[in-house]
């Protein structure tokens, strides 16, 4: 979604590179063993798991990593986990989605109600922020495994509702982005992924309807906020209907 490429760019830029990767990874590790405690640990008979290690390898995650994660599950070590939805207002009116997976309530929801305290958001109760937003399955490939034509016909012929793809740049490379209904998010992956071999991610999403402009004054404390969310362990995903231009971007990034 826009401004969130290039808040990761910004990231990236300023040094967070590694912290960024030690938090994908321990993500990852977290879907790995989440999906083997509900669906099993053989990788064969269970295609949730058979996904999240997939993408876990895709992302140069370490074989002991993934193994570790998937008998994390079969010790009883998933059974803590909780996951939970936060829904609220950043600077500027811009509405965001915040999934928490976690062993401790408490200081999860201390983290996020920090994290939009100091920087000039408010909470909100469940339901008034995700009516903004469509929650959808989200697939993505690397630009470099089929021109755009080739990647629409097949995803549409394998039931996605939409593609779009995003141009890289010196740090990231491009991608596709492949939309579909949530139930149909499996299928389609498996349709795809014998084609194109393994996504670089395939997840359910909260994908805004509409984006918000945001106004110059507000981007740094939404950007300190989006900062803080991402920091803290318990957080697996945010999501926000930002718009945020090229020039307030480029500031930040100086």
């Amino acid at each position: 979604m826009a401004g969130h490429s290039k808040w990761a760019n910004i990231q990236h830029r300023k040094g967070r590179q590694d912290k960024l990767r030690s938090k994908l990874f321990s993500k990852l590790s977290k879907d790995i063993t989440i999906a083997a405690k509900l669906g099993g640990g053989d990788i064969d008979a269970n295609p949730r798991l058979r996904l999240a290690v997939s993408i876990a390898k895709g992302q140069s995650v370490p074989k002991d990593n993934i193994q570790r994660a998937i008998d994390k599950a079969a010790g009883g070590d998933a059974d803590s986990y909780e996951d939970i939805r936060y829904e609220g207002f950043g600077p500027g009116g811009v509405g965001v989605i915040v999934e928490v997976s976690t062993d401790n309530r408490n200081r999860a929801a201390a983290d996020v109600r920090t994290a939009f305290a100091k920087n000039g958001g408010n909470m909100g109760e469940t339901g008034s922020v995700a009516f903004m937003f469509d929650n959808v399955g989200e697939i993505r490939f690397p630009l470099s495994v089929a021109d755009e034509d080739t990647m629409m016909e097949a995803a549409i012929e394998a039931g996605a509702e939409d593609v779009a793809s995003e141009a890289g740049d010196d740090d990231n490379e491009g991608q596709h982005i492949i939309y579909t209904a949530r139930e149909d998010l499996m299928d389609v992956v498996a349709a795809l992924g014998e084609k194109f071999g393994d996504p670089v991610s395939a997840s359910l999403i909260w994908k805004p309807q509409n984006l918000i402009p945001v106004p110059s004054d507000k981007v740094p404390g939404l950007m300190k906020m989006m900062d803080a969310l991402d920091d803290s362990d318990d957080v697996q995903n945010v999501y926000a209907n930002f718009d945020i231009s090229d020039e307030d971007m480029a500031a930040l990034a100086g």
